[in-house]
């Protein structure tokens, strides 16, 4: 009987790693799909590929991306990654950090983060 102990703590030892490690990644695709479905026009996120972009429309199980002034695309909602900033509900003088110069758009409804923004990387 003592020969089947060691044998059969390795088995339950292997099965309860399986199990905590399933429920983990359950819970982390629930919070994805909760995130991508929570998606509205004017949020600023970030692909799969590391694209920054704007939502400007939403259908079923694609989302229309503003990658620049201009310039949209089409993508699976499947390839947002996070929601990098919320569309903001209302825009007052507090929103505004030391002037950074996030404007809002009057025509979309969208903060335009194209404009006044420097990348040190790039150069």
């Amino acid at each position: 009987m003592q020969q089947l102990l060691l044998p059969i703590l390795m088995f339950g030892a292997l099965g309860l790693m399986m199990y905590y490690g399933m429920r983990k990644q359950k819970r982390q695709a629930a919070t994805t799909r909760e995130m991508q479905d929570s998606l509205v026009p004017g949020a600023r996120v970030m692909t799969t590929s590391g694209l920054h972009a704007t939502i400007t429309a939403i259908a079923d199980d694609t989302i229309e991306l503003e990658i620049a002034p201009g310039l949209r695309t089409t993508w699976v909602r499947a390839a947002v990654r996070e929601v990098v900033v919320p569309m903001p509900t209302e825009l007052d003088d507090s929103d505004i950090i030391d002037g950074v110069g996030e404007q809002l758009d009057d025509t979309r409804g969208v903060i335009d983060f194209s404009k006044d923004r420097k990348s040190n990387d790039l150069n």
